[in-house]
């Protein structure tokens, strides 16, 4: 009997995904009525917080699934409480297709109000701790949450919305009368019969905001595939203790947050992520995993090396960074100090995962983005839709089994046959090494040459005195277009602005010399680490007006107060 293309190719995809299963000790071995309870459950709520947390207590009731700064909690705990919250959030009106908002920090009653909202069928959006006023109160009128549960320090801020329920998580003294989580959970009931959902809500993970009002993006795709493409290039084991450090908001945070749920994982949560604190949390737990976006390495890396060596991180597997590149030698001297441990994820929150870089990438091929997981496809295209030769750089197109499906408020990603932008540009080269050189929409063209400021923030990232770089397209008589970037120096340090251009004419064209460069006490940045450029090209565009007036001392006076 012949065996067609596509059946060998379902068949080896399955195998792949029994291989990584068994591999990270998921597959094993239960009783009989264990199993049944299980697939009854899975069945009841699915395989998302509502079902995973209680397949959790089922598996394992006692083991200690959270640790934060309260103590620690038990699957079963968590499971309770999440139920006992679902039968107060009923009560507040919270029904299945509404929406449940939550602005708050990692820590237990973030996870008690996404099950909570997930065992109602409601759907549960994001909101980034970062958000600015308009910000956050635009994205509350196009969601229209029924309720908001936010940490008590956003109450001030979430004062300026639209009128909703609001509900405090986080306290750190009197709520001055207002509902609060742990209050609601003990008015519910931890055995309240709970009507099953007809389907599970939709997870909104909002963009990043740095061009503009963020986009809400559902991740409803979130299953054992995601987990598959994240463990056939990352060694993540069943019965890990996990330190997530990347807000559990974002898409990698929350990423983890429900690999935990298959894993069996313990996860260490702490509310605001500190350098010596993260590298304290890690050695007193005994961490096997830790979840970082790319600025927390380059705090750690920046505590004095004497700090660095006192702690002993021997028990990590893993380090797991996403959300932004690694810049400069960043990757190599995070392992250097700590061991070849460092996994680099590459993706977007339309995309899910598009690569990983591992250790050996990393070493290999420094820079690189990595290679596509198991299920994912990477494309690169010219302007005219057409797939480019290796090694030409061009628009970076992702195919998975978790692209998300449009934004909440209408639109989505560039598609070509089947494969979905990341809205990145890059290269692939001879080996398969995923490079990504920026975004499409910040490429200039000076003096008739292409320039990615990726590229040119990478080079002064590699200047020793220099901690991190941004660069932004201005204005140039001559050239059309120049970049100017914006540098803070590492502490201690010091270089003049000819100096830093010497460098990146001495290892770059001529024409990809920075205009200007100016000097700033630190970039301004998300809550996900991602820079703000919008705010720097305001800096710029200021900056340009002044020197248009002739006004010489300007810009110096805009370097003081910055």
């Amino acid at each position: 009997m012949r065996i067609t293309k596509q059946a060998a190719t379902l068949v080896a995809d399955q195998a792949t995904k029994v291989k990584v299963l068994a591999g990270s000790g998921i597959i094993r071995p239960y009783s009989p009525v264990t199993l049944a309870k299980l697939a009854k459950t899975l069945k009841d709520w699915g395989v998302g917080p509502a079902g995973g947390f209680a397949a959790l207590a089922l598996r394992n009731p006692n083991g200690v699934g959270i640790v934060d700064e309260l103590g620690e909690l038990t699957y079963k705990e968590i499971d309770d409480r999440g139920t006992a919250l679902a039968d107060s959030f009923r009560n507040l009106g919270v029904k299945q297709g509404d929406s449940v908002a939550i602005m708050a920090r990692n820590h237990r009653f973030f996870i008690d109000s996404t099950l909570a909202a997930a065992k109602l069928g409601a759907d549960i959006l994001y909101l980034n701790t970062a958000f600015a006023g308009p910000q956050l109160v635009e994205v509350l009128e196009r969601e229209g949450p029924s309720v908001v549960i936010h940490d008590e320090e956003f109450s001030e801020m979430l004062a300026e919305a639209a009128d909703v329920t609001r509900v405090i998580a986080w306290t750190d003294g009197d709520p001055h009368g207002d509902t609060t989580v742990e209050e609601l959970i003990e008015k519910g009931s931890a055995g309240a019969d709970l009507p099953l959902p007809e389907s599970q809500g939709r997870i909104i993970i909002l963009t990043s905001g740095t061009t503009g009002t963020p986009k809400g993006a559902p991740r409803n795709k979130a299953g054992i595939d995601d987990a598959v493409a994240l463990m056939s290039r990352m060694p993540l084991r069943r019965g890990w203790t996990c330190h997530i450090a990347a807000p559990l908001f974002h898409t990698w945070g929350f990423a983890h947050m429900a690999l935990s749920m298959l894993l069996e994982s313990k996860i260490v949560l702490t509310r605001k992520f500190d350098p010596e604190g993260c590298l304290e949390a890690v050695q007193e737990h005994g961490c096997d995993s830790l979840v970082v976006i790319p600025v927390m390495l380059q705090r750690i890396m920046k505590l004095p090396q004497e700090t660095l060596d006192s702690y002993d991180l021997s028990s990590l597997k893993v380090v797991a960074a996403s959300g932004s590149a690694l810049p400069g030698d960043l990757g190599i001297n995070w392992m250097d100090q700590f061991g070849d441990n460092l996994y680099n994820i590459y993706g977007s929150t339309e995309v899910a995962y598009a690569t990983v870089a591992t250790p050996q990438d990393l070493r290999e091929a420094p820079g690189t983005a990595g290679k596509p997981p198991h299920g994912a496809v990477i494309k690169i295209f010219d302007e005219n839709d057409e797939e480019v030769p290796q090694g030409t750089t061009g628009r970076i197109f992702v195919g998975n089994g978790m692209l998300f499906e449009g934004y909440t408020g209408g639109g989505n990603k560039d598609m070509i046959d089947g494969l979905m932008s990341s809205g990145d540009v890059g290269r692939i080269d001879e080996n398969g090494h995923l490079f990504v050189e920026g975004r499409d929409d910040e490429m200039i063209v000076s003096g008739g040459e292409n320039v990615f400021p990726a590229e040119v923030e990478d080079c002064l990232t590699r200047h020793e005195a220099v901690h991190e770089v941004a660069a932004i397209g201005v204005d140039d008589d001559d050239y059309g277009k120049r970049l100017k970037a914006f540098v803070v120096l590492g502490d201690g340090k010091d270089v003049s602005e000819d100096d830093l251009k010497a460098h990146v004419k001495a290892n770059l064209a001529r024409y990809k010399v920075p205009r200007e460069i100016v000097f700033m006490d630190e970039l301004p940045r998300n809550a996900t680490g991602k820079l703000l450029k919008r705010e720097l090209q305001e800096h710029g565009e200021d900056a340009q007006s002044k020197d248009d007036q002739g006004d010489e001392g300007g810009q110096d006076e805009q370097d003081a107060e910055e």
